[in-house]
């Protein structure tokens, strides 16, 4: 069993849903920090999403509020995701949010 430390970045680039992480199959993850910033001069929102195994959607964050040139840290505790689940973003504006988190992968095998 090994443990790896990685992270995930994206610059949301469109208002499309946009995959962050994928837990690998063989590992459960725990997201320690799931940090937004906000680079344009005017506020956006963001909306979380965890996908499960089954596809089922679960929120994180609804259109949370991301002021102006600012960064915010979504996550108060600790984040599990299981094998194979996705966490993905959403912006409701192109080009003004980067979207980083950190990663602990518990790997079975």
């Amino acid at each position: 069993m090994a443990n790896i430390y990685t992270n995930a970045k994206v610059d949301l680039t469109t208002t499309n849903a946009t995959t962050l992480y994928t837990a690998p199959s063989n590992s459960r993850a725990i997201v320690k920090s799931l940090l937004v910033s906000n680079d344009a001069g005017s506020a956006a929102t963001i909306t979380a999403t965890l996908t499960n195994a089954a596809s089922a959607v679960f929120n994180l964050f609804n259109v949370k509020s991301i002021a102006s040139n600012t960064a915010v840290q979504l996550l108060s505790e600790p984040l599990v995701l299981l094998e194979s689940e996705i966490l993905k973003v959403t912006a409701s504006d192109a080009n003004e949010l980067h979207v980083v988190a950190s990663i602990l992968e518990i790997n079975r095998d």
